[in-house]
């Protein structure tokens, strides 16, 4: 077995490698402290006092996380075994995981490279809470959320089309019902957005809300549908849950616990 093949089962969770254990529990650590780290960097007492150490812990993370990233991208071959060199890299690179995997040492690199504005250096910064993302590379539950969304896709996408369309028609109606009434708080379809949200999504902090016979006739419908349209990617997430840990447990059934195998 050669060196690299080595490399990518220990780094590929799926590779089933002694040591892939070890790994992915230790890069599961190393996110979860590099999030923490972000978070008490925000505190300006914190940041004073402890600012050294925090941006020592920050670049050994990121040299970590880095190596973690070229190491994937030189096994890419060994993760997509029918596509051209090349074409493996890229695909590793465009993936979901390959994406949040840049995105966690991007921000550190970027300010090095090109001179910023520190307000968007401070955003950049901000950006690297995305790591967390990473953890659903190594860990089950998070894995399993992954996989539903991917497999309800099209019905969640086919949700989120109706929903704002609703918002979208909401919006509208109840700006030609408000707008003579209230042209400080309906003054455009576009700023009536906002309480076409609070309403569907049953929210309603109430800072804009309707004073007309029509508005209310409205916002009266739009209240009662948000239940149902809160409900419905939540039936459809739900089920998919069901039906994917219901599949996967009839798998382990049928599978050796000793040797891994297939039993008919």
């Amino acid at each position: 077995m050669n060196i690299r093949q080595r490399i990518y089962e220990v780094i590929e969770p799926s590779a089933g490698h002694h040591h892939s254990k070890t790994f992915d529990i230790a890069i599961m650590w190393l996110i979860v402290l590099s999030v923490l780290e972000v978070i008490l960097e925000s505190y300006d007492s914190i940041k004073s006092e402890y600012g050294y150490y925090l941006d020592i812990f920050e670049t050994i993370s990121v040299v970590i996380f880095t190596v973690e990233y070229l190491l994937r991208l030189l096994t890419a071959d060994l993760m997509y075994p029918n596509k051209s060199k090349l074409g493996a890299i890229l695909a590793v690179m465009f993936s979901f995981f390959g994406i949040i995997d840049l995105a966690a040492v991007l921000p550190f690199y970027l300010p090095l490279i090109f001179p910023m504005d520190l307000r968007f250096v401070r955003i950049l910064r901000l950006l690297r809470l995305f790591r967390i993302l990473k953890l659903t590379r190594y860990n089950h539950s998070m894995q399993l959320v992954v996989d539903v969304v991917k497999d309800k896709k099209a019905e969640l996408g086919i949700t989120v089309f109706v929903t704002f369309l609703l918002m979208l028609l909401a919006s509208a109606f109840m700006y030609f019902a408000e707008h003579e009434s209230q042209p400080d708080k309906f003054p455009n379809i576009v700023a009536s957005f906002w309480w076409a949200v609070t309403t569907l999504t049953t929210v309603g902090y109430g800072d804009v809300f309707p004073i007309t016979n029509a508005g209310k006739l409205v916002a009266s419908f739009m209240a009662i549908l948000g239940i149902a349209v809160v409900a419905l990617p939540t039936g459809i997430l739900s089920s998919a849950f069901f039906d994917l840990t219901r599949n996967q447990k009839s798998e382990e059934a049928k599978t050796c616990p000793h040797c891994g195998k297939k039993v008919e």
